[in-house]
C-alpha cells in the first residue's frame, strides 16, 4: 500500500501532504527515485494552466515532485515529465528553473531580514571582527562582489577563532552587495556577522537549500569549495546562473 502511494507521480493535494501519516518521500519525476520530501520541490498547475513551484507545499491541486536541484528540474522539463504526471494538463514555461532560483534566493534573503529584525546581524568590518573575536557567530556573510583582501582578512579571523576553540563559522558569499543592502535595510553592506539564534539557523538552512539547488550537492555530503569538507572556514558560495 505504502509503496503504491510513493510510486504515484502526483500527490492528492495539500491536505494529503500535510497530514501526519503522509509519505515522507515521493517519486522524483526526473530521477524516478523515491526521495525524502525535504530534498524535493513540489509543483502544481496554476489557475492559468502553467506549472508553478509550490515551495511552501500549500497550493491547491495535485502536486508533482522533483528533486530540489536545477539539474533535476531541467531533466524533468527535457523529458516533458510534467505533461505525463498531470496527464497533459499544464504547460511548463522554459524559464521555470530561473523562477525557482529566484524564489529560493528571495526566501533566503527574507530570512536574513528576519535575523536582522531580531537584532542578530552585525555589519561593518570593525564590528564584525569584534563579534568574531567574542565568539557566538554562526555565519560570516561576504557580499559576492566584496574585495578579496577584505574577505581573506575576515576569513583569517574565523580560522583564528576556531583554532582557539570557537564553534565552526559558516561563510556565505552568494549574494551581491545590493541584495544585502535591500535585505538589511542598510547601504554598502560588504561583510556581516550573524550571531547564533533560531533566525540565523533559518537563514543558514535556506542558504544550504539554495546551494543544493544550484550545485546539486547534498547538505550532508562532503563538499569541495562550497561547504568545505574538513576545511575552515566552512564556505558556501553562489553559482552564476545567468
Amino acid at each position: 500500500m505504502l509503496a503504491s502511494v510513493l510510486d504515484e507521480e502526483t500527490d492528492g493535494g495539500p491536505r494529503s501532504v500535510a497530514v501526519a501519516r503522509a509519505p515522507l518521500a515521493r517519486l522524483c519525476l526526473a530521477t524516478r527515485a523515491v526521495t525524502p520530501v525535504g530534498e524535493m520541490l513540489r509543483f502544481v498547475v496554476g489557475p492559468d494552466g502553467t506549472i508553478v513551484p509550490d515551495l511552501a507545499r500549500r497550493l491547491p491541486g495535485r502536486g508533482a515532485w522533483v528533486s530540489a536541484t536545477r539539474a533535476a528540474l531541467e531533466t524533468a522539463l527535457k523529458r516533458k515529465a510534467f505533461g505525463r504526471a498531470f496527464k497533459g494538463k499544464g504547460t511548463a514555461d522554459p524559464g521555470l528553473a530561473d523562477l525557482v532560483d529566484e524564489l529560493l534566493s528571495r526566501d533566503a534573503r527574507a530570512s536574513l531580514s528576519l535575523a536582522n529584525k531580531a537584532g542578530r546581524v552585525v555589519t561593518g568590518n570593525a564590528k564584525v571582527e569584534e563579534a568574531l573575536a567574542g565568539g557566538g557567530v554562526l555565519v560570516l556573510l561576504h557580499a559576492a562582489d566584496a574585495r578579496p583582501d577584505g574577505v581573506r582578512k575576515l576569513d583569517a579571523r574565523v580560522r583564528q577563532a576556531e583554532a582557539q576553540g570557537a564553534p565552526r563559522v559558516h561563510v556565505i558569499d552568494c549574494f551581491p552587495g545590493i541584495e544585502l543592502d535591500l535585505a538589511l535595510g542598510r547601504s554598502n553592506v560588504v561583510h556581516a556577522a550573524l550571531l547564533a539564534h533560531p533566525t540565523t539557523a533559518g537563514f543558514l538552512a535556506r542558504c544550504r537549500k539554495l546551494e543544493r539547488w544550484r550545485t546539486g550537492t547534498s547538505d550532508s555530503a562532503p563538499e569541495g569549495h562550497g561547504l568545505n569538507a574538513g576545511a575552515s572556514p566552512d564556505r558556501m558560495q553562489g553559482t552564476d546562473t545567468e
